[in-house]
């Protein structure tokens, strides 16, 4: 941490710290949910939880979750086609994309040779799987497969550099500017800045992913 401890903005460290005593209960439930959820969750569990995570770049997490609701109760999300599927994504942009989207993402994934939920069952390396989303999966970059292996319960040493996320990193003065592109290089200088920082304020990286999301919208989501 001696690399940048100088540029910390010792204000904003003390805003993430009482958020965070404030909320770690809450934040610590969220995440048992999450393992319970990687552990105990069948192939259509996890598979929302990916479509979630394609759903949320640039729309609001809550009017994604009301989209997959929408989609799941209607059945439509595990068997219908992109126009349906378009019909519930009120609210979250680019639906017209994502819609595509979800329908090449259902194939991929209850295919036989998809490796995603076994991954998820034997947990193994997360980095390599999310290298494999990040490759393979269309909607899923660096951050979205990271939100995803974290919702899933494989978060540990992972971070979801999300806008919220990075803009909280240039006050507390982790980073010095936002990307405006960040590539796998990029994101993985980042994620392990982040890291470091969390040791040095003694708050966990899943812990502190969710502190400084709380933080900026108030409640511990998804």
């Amino acid at each position: 941490m001696g690399r940048f401890r100088n540029q910390l903005n010792r204000k904003a460290i003390e805003e993430v710290g009482k958020v965070y005593e404030n909320f770690k209960g809450e934040i610590e439930e969220r995440l048992k949910e999450f393992e319970i959820q990687g552990k105990d969750g069948g192939k259509k569990e996890i598979f929302k939880e990916l479509v979630f995570c394609i759903l949320t770049p640039q729309s609001k997490a809550r009017a994604c979750w009301r989209a997959l609701e929408d989609m799941t109760k209607n059945d439509i999300l595990f068997k219908g086609d992109s126009k349906e599927i378009l019909k519930s994504l009120r609210g979250v942009r680019f639906k017209y994309k994502k819609s595509e989207y979800i329908v090449r993402a259902r194939e991929q994934f209850f295919s036989e040779e998809n490796p995603i939920h076994s991954f998820a069952k034997s947990k193994e390396d997360p980095y390599k799987l999310r290298d494999y989303l990040a490759g393979n999966i269309k909607g899923i970059g660096y951050k979205e497969a990271s939100h995803f292996l974290r919702n899933i319960g494989l978060g540990n040493g992972i971070a979801i550099l999300d806008r919220h996320i990075l803009g909280n990193l240039l006050k507390l003065g982790v980073i010095k500017e936002i990307p405006k592109f960040l590539s796998g290089k990029e994101y993985i200088e980042i994620e392990k800045k982040m890291e470091e920082f969390s040791k040095y304020i003694k708050i966990p990286l899943k812990h502190l992913d969710l502190t400084l999301w709380t933080k900026e919208t108030g409640e511990v989501f998804k």
